[in-house]
């Protein structure tokens, strides 16, 4: 079994910075594909980014793209969400997620385990 644990959000203005962190215990994720998703107030939870096991493959949803970079370190088994240039519209609870296989998926049902999440909020 695994355990995500989600840190690293808060308040911070527009145009600020935050780096997400979510850190894997009870197995290694070495091999498996993650990814970070969010959920707005009143709305679905949607797709950020995603990393394949290697870091070889990277994927962002449009919104973030040239703002937020995804990142992995297996040897801490810990993923990164690095979010610059931040705007309201980023407000949300962030998850991090690890799915069994070794690609990173925009789909949630791909994806196997999920932390609790950690609230951004960016202020105008």
């Amino acid at each position: 079994q695994v355990q995500l644990v989600e840190s690293g959000g808060g308040l911070v203005q527009a145009g600020g910075s935050l780096r997400l962190s979510c850190a894997a215990s009870g197995r290694t994720v070495s091999f498996y594909g993650m990814g970070w998703f969010r959920q707005a107030t009143g709305k679905e939870r949607e797709f950020v980014a995603g990393i394949s096991w290697s870091g070889a493959n990277i994927g962002y949803a449009d919104s973030v793209k040239g703002r937020f970079t995804i990142s992995r370190d297996n040897a801490k088994n810990t993923m990164y969400l690095q979010m610059n240039s931040l705007k309201p519209e980023d407000t949300a609870v962030y998850y991090c997620a690890a799915s069994r296989g070794s690609h990173y998926y925009t789909s949630q049902s791909s994806y196997d385990y999920w932390g609790q999440g950690t609230q951004v909020t960016v202020s105008s």
